[in-house]
Formats: C-alpha cells, structure tokens, sequence
C-alpha cells in the first residue's frame, strides 16, 4: 500500500476518535476540578451499576446481619452523608476470603468480610470505602471507559494502515503500537484514577469524622499483606509506598476538615 492510501484509514480513524471525544459528555469533578470526558450518562452508569450489583449480590453469600454489617452499613451512611452527592447509595456485606470493596457507579457498595480483619476500626474501614466511593463520585468508571474505546479505535486504524506489510514486521508494530498504549496511556491513566480517589476518599472520611491518619495504618497493613506483585509501571495501582506518601502529603487539608468535623 502506498504511503498516501495509508494515510486514508488514518485519517478516517482520526475523524472517528475526534466525533467520539466531542460527542461524549463534560464532567468537572467536585472535589478537584479537574474537567474530563464521559462514555455514559449519569443515568446509564447508574443502570448499570444497579445491574452489576444484583448481579453480584445473586452470586455471593449475603450477610444480613450481625456485628460486621452494622459496622458496615455504619460508615457507609456516615461517609455518604459527607460525599454531599445525591446518589442512591446502598451497601452489602458479602462473605468471602478477598480482601477487597467496590463501589459500582451510581453508588451502591459491595464489601467483602476478607477485608474487615484489615481495616480493624470503622476509621480504617471509612479509608477503604471512602476511596471506592470516590471511584463512582468522580466516574472514573465512564471516562476510562471513553479512553479505552478511543484507544481500540485508533489500534484498529493503524492495523489497517499496515494491512499490506508483511506478517511479521505487521505484527512487530502493531505489538509496539499495543504496549505503548497499554503502558504508556492506559495504565497511567488508572494509576491517576487510584491517586484521585484517595484523596477525594480522605476528605470524605475526614468529613464523616474518622481520623485521616488511618488511612495511612490500613495501607501500612496492605503493604506488609501483600508483598511481591508487579512493578509499578506495570500495575494499575501506585504501589504501597507511593500511595502512603501522596496521602501524608494530602494529610494536612484533611486534617483540617477532620478537625471541622469534630466541632
């Protein structure tokens, strides 16, 4: 293929991403300001958000009493409260041995049993979900959803524009084209993701009046838990270290608004 019919599902691919970038809408975050693009609408997030939570819960053990679900469904309205968003929150408890939360878009909260022992307080507790809620308040969810589909379609115009090359040189960029987006943009983007909610997520629990310093011993523990894993250019989540030092150096301003809250 010549140079100039490559340049034609190029461009054909750019006109593409161009009417998905500016057809996808505005989002300014309330907590930082910073001023993004979205795949769904609120409305479509929470549908299927609320699809993904019937779904889950239809799958799991439900625990619909006891100690740890009124410990659970503690925080979650506390920090609710202080997220000032008009979402249908929910939350359920699910027994199992992962240590993990999440927070579907639209608000509602699965947390599993295997991070209770973790977490200890409802301070460290408060930590963990806030930062999952601060993953649905900001939609992260739909604008990673928006990256990543421009990102397929713009691999999919490059694969075309080489669709004459030889095999196996084709396949050499095309892998190249593949691991620069993967570790260059998509990875990143994640990574800021995580860092947002953590900061968001200790001004809500600071807000909800459990001490932001907790945040910092609930990682301290994950950190001596899970040694080993990826490199950190090559996780979707800063590592330990690097979360526990962005908190401390958020700690000042929610330490002021966990001293508003006690007021």
């Amino acid at each position: 293929m010549r140079r100039g019919m490559r340049i034609v599902p190029i461009a054909i691919v750019g006109l593409i991403v161009l009417f998905q970038y500016f057809r996808s809408e505005k989002f300014e975050n309330p907590e930082t300001h910073r001023k993004s693009r979205m795949a769904l609408s609120t409305k479509d997030e929470a549908a299927l958000g609320l699809q993904s939570y019937r779904e889950v819960l239809s799958q799991s053990e439900v625990i619909n009493s006891g100690s740890e679900l009124e410990q659970v469904v503690r925080v979650a309205k506390r920090l609710a409260a202080a997220t000032k968003e008009p979402f249908e929150w929910g939350v359920s408890l699910v027994r199992s041995e992962q240590a993990n939360a999440f927070c579907l878009p639209g608000g509602k909260i699965v947390v599993y049993t295997g991070i209770l022992p973790l977490t200890k307080t409802d301070g460290g507790l408060a930590a963990v979900m806030g930062h999952e809620m601060a993953h649905a308040t900001s939609r992260h969810g739909s604008e990673r959803l928006l990256k990543d589909s421009i990102a397929q379609t713009a691999l999919a115009g490059a694969s075309l524009s080489f669709g004459d090359m030889e095999p196996r040189k084709r396949y050499a960029i095309m892998a190249a084209l593949g691991a620069g987006a993967q570790f260059g943009i998509l990875l990143p983007f994640s990574r800021n993701h995580e860092s947002e909610a953590d900061a968001i997520g200790l001004m809500y629990m600071a807000r909800a009046g459990y001490d932001p310093r907790e945040s910092i011993e609930f990682w301290q523990r994950m950190s001596e838990q899970s040694k080993g894993g990826p490199p950190e250019f090559m996780s979707t989540h800063p590592s330990h270290g690097t979360r526990i030092q962005r908190l401390q150096d958020e700690m000042p301003k929610a330490m002021e608004e966990y001293q508003k809250a006690k007021k």
